[in-house]
């Protein structure tokens, strides 16, 4: 017996998680009909991607991106409908005929789609760490009211998810969970001596030795705020508490988490470090499906290492713990001041190490306050970057 056809809407088509979803559903096209695709801004991309997957919407990030990209299409004797903006990107996240959402718009920007994608009862597949760490409680109670099926695409989250018991939204400690062990890489400055952090180039930061991903997520990653996200993240989706949470560095990114039960068993799923495991299992769930990924060699691979993470190497990594402990507003201000200074930082106006001092300043200028409503959440969003805005213009005038 055939699955029954699942209807598609991918948000981010053009980054890096879009781009492999879409080579997963085409190897599956008895399975997948692509609904709706969006880019921000790489239309000759997008252009071609509605050609091969003929998708009913396309929406872009402006007025202007969407008229360019209406004319290519209809001269190529296309008739997907162009739309630009957030409201358009809220429109398709919640379109009736829609199946499932693939929520992939890197950073805050992310939030509104995804959160509607939610309110309309989808299957979310949520690649945008960033909803949950802004507006965790916010969100998970529009996933709990709405019914919506929340399924995370991030390598470690979806090998948590793979690793806990299938009931066990009742609780862990209920499940006999005793931790939670997310691995991280290390990313390329694992070793680097701490005095040659301050001279590191972007594109040293984004060579990440064993993921392909875009350039934020790469600085990320070379920070450890990703893994600062993603023990946030984590804590909103399996409802975990903060100290029951671990960051282990696995430099070889081939366990991709754990969980630890009260009997002392540990859970881990491995794979070669390869997105499209996660993207075929949450597309897929609760069967399995072709994903394109080479088979693991263990063999060839030999020695799997591990080590606690030097939080004076990784000053990002405390940011968010401790982000995480005060509550409120706190975790979408960091999250703020970190995209502030990790664009400065791509753009060369920022060092490496200000990225750090910049959230931490922010995080000290910001005043707490409660987060009840998404309205609180945009607030906390807006001032994070204002304050942000105005450390990294300090520290780049310092480094002048």
């Amino acid at each position: 017996m055939s699955a029954p056809l699942q209807r598609l809407v991918v948000l981010g088509a053009t980054g890096s998680i879009g781009v492999n979803t879409l080579d997963v559903v085409a190897r599956h096209p008895d399975r997948f009909e692509v609904l709706a695709l969006s880019a921000l801004h790489k239309i000759d991309h997008l252009f071609e991607q509605c050609l091969r997957f003929r998708p009913r919407y396309a929406v872009v990030g402006s007025g202007a991106m969407a008229s360019r990209l209406e004319q290519m299409l209809t001269k190529a004797g296309s008739d997907t409908t162009v739309m630009a903006g957030i409201e358009s990107l809220e429109r398709v996240a919640s379109l009736p005929e829609a199946d499932t959402v693939m929520a992939a718009i890197v950073g805050a920007a992310g939030l509104r789609p995804a959160l509607a994608a939610a309110k309309a009862g989808k299957k979310v597949l949520l690649a945008n760490k960033e909803a949950l760490v802004m507006a965790g409680a916010v969100f998970m109670k529009v996933v709990r009211q709405n019914g919506a099926t929340l399924l995370p695409i991030d390598s470690e989250h979806n090998a948590i998810f793979q690793s806990l018991p299938y009931d066990y939204s009742s609780g862990l400690e209920n499940k006999g969970v005793r931790r939670i062990l997310l691995t991280a890489s290390g990313g390329p400055f694992r070793q680097l001596p701490l005095e040659a952090l301050g001279g590191v180039t972007p594109d040293q930061a984004c060579a990440h030795p064993n993921w392909v991903m875009g350039r934020k997520i790469s600085v990320d990653s070379a920070t450890m705020m990703n893994k600062g996200l993603e023990v946030i993240e984590a804590h909103w989706l399996f409802d975990a508490p903060r100290k029951s949470i671990e960051v282990v560095i696995h430099p070889q990114s081939i366990i991709h988490s754990m969980v630890e039960y009260a009997d002392g068993s540990v859970i881990a799923q491995l794979g070669n470090p390869d997105m499209r495991t996660p993207i075929a299992h949450a597309l897929a769930y609760p069967e399995r499906i072709e994903a394109g990924v080479e088979p693991l060699d263990l063999c060839r691979i030999g020695t799997l290492n591990f080590e606690r993470p030097d939080l004076k190497r990784f000053p990002c990594l405390g940011l968010a713990y401790a982000a995480l402990e005060r509550g409120g507003n706190a975790p979408a201000v960091l999250n703020a001041a970190n995209e502030i200074a990790v664009e400065a930082f791509l753009k060369g106006d920022l060092g490496f190490t200000h990225i750090p001092a910049v959230i931490d300043q922010t995080l000290a200028d910001v005043p707490w306050a409660e987060v009840a409503s998404l309205q609180d959440v945009l607030a906390a969003d807006a001032a994070g970057r204002t304050s942000a805005q105005r450390f990294a213009s300090a520290g780049r005038r310092r480094e002048v």
